[in-house]
């Protein structure tokens, strides 16, 4: 882990997309951070030490979907699948199923396995998944704001992580997708799916992976961010602010099924100039907290408090 002191950044971006919206001043207490997502390796050591069977491995109840297809019942994920062609980017279905026998073991369909992936980030793991890992280890998940300020990495203003151009100097700083999404990846970075840890270069603070590769879990309801007020003749900005409320995070578009939904921070690898330009420090995404993907993992941090180094 690395430790970071606390301060106060510029949050937010008003160039890209709406729900990043506005740039405010905010500041974050110290903590300690994992310079890299968590990984298959270090997920397997937690789930040899408790047992833990992750959401994917468990089969829905469909009293909890209202109409859902009794035939869906079954332990899965969701898996991205190139499509053949050009299709409807406002239809996410084109690119993603839910894939029967899909879990961490098994990132690329149920027929996959780990093999090489041991230093890859673990995917298919669901929010109560991320908590479970952190509590096991002694740590907690970030919030929206500790995740953003460790991703900046005190480039306060810049687009990415690592200034305002995308390849300085030609080189790839993070894995996103090159080409057309969803049907035409040209791996320029070297990469289709998830790469492993420490493939990139480190951001300012020694931090690997903010960017790119997989989406990760913060501990924030998704809403549009808050402008708290600050008192009148206050010279003190906003401390550790949080995000929405559990019900302004429910889907407006899903009424019937009122699954609460998180902020997700850093893109994955399937982020892409045509389609998702979400790999970047400001960008956030909101996840239902009953689903997993094969492009979401997370990392944990631990909160200054007296003590010795984590």
């Amino acid at each position: 882990m690395i430790h970071l002191p606390g301060g106060t950044f510029l949050m937010g971006s008003d160039h890209f997309y709406p729900e990043e919206a506005p740039v405010r001043q905010v500041q974050v207490d110290g903590f300690w951070i994992d310079e890299t997502p968590v990984t298959n390796r270090d997920f397997a050591r937690f789930v040899e030490a408790t047992g833990h069977r992750t959401l994917a491995e468990i089969a829905p109840d469909p009293k909890d979907y209202p109409g859902m297809d009794p035939a869906m019942a079954q332990a899965g994920s969701l898996l991205f699948q190139r499509t053949r062609g050009p299709v409807d980017l406002g239809d996410f279905s084109q690119w993603w199923q839910f894939s029967f026998g899909t879990d961490w073991r098994h990132p690329h369909g149920p027929d996959s396995e780990l093999n090489i992936l041991a230093d890859h980030p673990v995917v298919h793991v669901a929010y109560a998944d991320a908590e479970a890992y952190a509590a096991w280890a002694g740590k907690a998940l970030p919030t929206e704001a500790e995740w953003e300020y460790a991703a900046r990495s005190g480039l306060d203003g810049a687009d990415y992580a690592w200034g305002d151009e995308l390849t300085p100097g030609g080189v790839y700083q993070a894995n996103y997708w090159q080409g057309a999404f969803p049907f035409a990846n040209t791996m320029e970075d070297g990469y289709e799916r998830t790469s492993p840890v420490r493939t990139y270069p480190a951001n300012g603070y020694g931090l690997f992976d903010m960017i790119g590769n997989v989406w990760e879990w913060t501990t924030d309801w998704f809403a549009r961010p808050r402008i708290e007020r600050k008192a009148k003749g206050s010279c003190c900005v906003p401390a550790n602010p949080r995000g929405g409320t559990k019900r302004e995070s429910l889907d407006p578009a899903n009424p019937a099924v009122p699954i609460p939904r998180k902020v997700l921070k850093g893109g994955s690898h399937l982020c892409a100039p045509n389609y998702c330009q979400r790999y970047r420090p400001a960008a956030r995404h909101p996840q239902a907290v009953d689903s997993s993907t094969s492009h979401i993992g997370f990392r944990c941090i631990i909160r200054d408090k007296k003590g010795p180094r984590p």
